[in-house]
């Protein structure tokens, strides 16, 4: 009965250790599995970017009359933030690692402040509400639906930006209970796992949507 306890628990090390991978827990496997499966939904967005881009001939623009550009050197800046982030996210790891909580749990809450400042952004890019990124693209005429430029952009982001909220609420969830000692280095690690996954993914977003 403990077996199965600590086995869904994932704390404790249920798998032999592998010669080159360690010792892999239920939870770090789960969660591998479901990152590869996400990894195929963005993969399929930028597919579907890269298809329709490509229908469209040399001598048209890939935006209609009226729509906006991309702000890059705003994006680029949320990019480096979100890049950031994943910095203190391994830090948060190390220290979870020493059995430094305290510590853990400050590189954590500036995580979460990082994915908070990302979600901002995203939204003053969106919508201009703070006044920073022009009016906003929607303000200037990027409408969903108005075209498969603005609907891919849309959709893509978006989708990114569910998961940068998603992982945000996981690392505040997860912030008590490393500090209340529930919660170990295991946790923290597989938590870690998800929050660089979501920043690599943003920076094949950002190549495939902005820059190319």
């Amino acid at each position: 009965m403990s077996a199965i306890a600590t086995a869904l628990t994932g704390e404790a090390h249920a798998l032999s250790p592998d010669r080159y991978f360690g010792i892999a827990t239920p939870g770090k496997l789960a969660m591998w599995i479901f990152l590869i499966s996400d990894a195929f939904s963005f993969g399929g967005l930028l597919l579907a970017y890269g298809i329709l881009r490509g229908q469209v001939p040399a001598a048209e623009s890939w935006h209609r009359a009226g729509e906006p550009e991309l702000g890059i050197n705003f994006t680029a800046l949320l990019t480096f933030w979100l890049i950031c982030s994943s910095v203190t996210m391994v830090l948060a790891v190390a220290s979870a690692s020493e059995g430094n909580r305290r510590a853990a749990v400050k590189w954590l809450v500036l995580t979460a402040l990082g994915g908070v400042g990302f979600l901002l952004g995203q939204a003053e890019e969106y919508f201009g509400i703070f006044g920073v990124f022009s009016h906003g693209l929607a303000t200037e005429g990027l409408w969903l639906g108005h075209s498969a430029y603005a609907s891919t952009f849309y959709v893509t982001t978006t989708f990114h930006g569910m998961h940068v909220l998603a992982g945000t609420l996981y690392i505040l969830a997860t912030v008590p209970r490393v500090r209340l000692g529930k919660a170990g280095a295991s946790e923290v690690e597989i938590l870690g796992l998800f929050w660089h996954f979501v920043d690599l993914i943003w920076i094949l977003v950002f190549t495939f949507i902005y820059l190319l």
